[in-house]
């Protein structure tokens, strides 16, 4: 659960706030007029967070669809890939046989 804090508690508790957030690893959300103004956060969480905005959400998609790919590509060689209606169907026979085997 993410604490939350006054401005004039934060700047007067501001070591103990330190502490709070690299100790337990949580945000703290600081208020003003009671309305949350600023999160503090730890370094770690920092690095983290700008570590994973470096490249956009769908760029990293692609990236990864592509990696995928290419390691599907490499395991089949030359083999053909099964088309996805046949996988589709095969799934659902080995539920329905596994549906079945679980009936009295």
């Amino acid at each position: 659960m993410s604490k939350t804090m006054s401005a004039t508690d934060a700047r007067i508790h501001f070591g103990e706030l330190m502490r709070h957030v690299t100790e337990h690893q949580e945000p703290v959300f600081v208020e003003r007029a009671g309305k949350p103004q600023v999160v503090v956060i730890s370094v770690a969480k920092y690095e983290q967070l700008t570590t994973q905005n470096n490249r956009p959400d769908w760029q990293e998609t692609i990236y990864r669809v592509l990696a995928l790919g290419q390691k599907i590509h490499e395991h089949a060689g030359d083999e053909p890939l099964t088309p996805p209606e046949e996988i589709i169907r095969q799934m659902r026979e080995e539920r329905s046989d596994h549906l079945q085997s679980l009936l009295p």
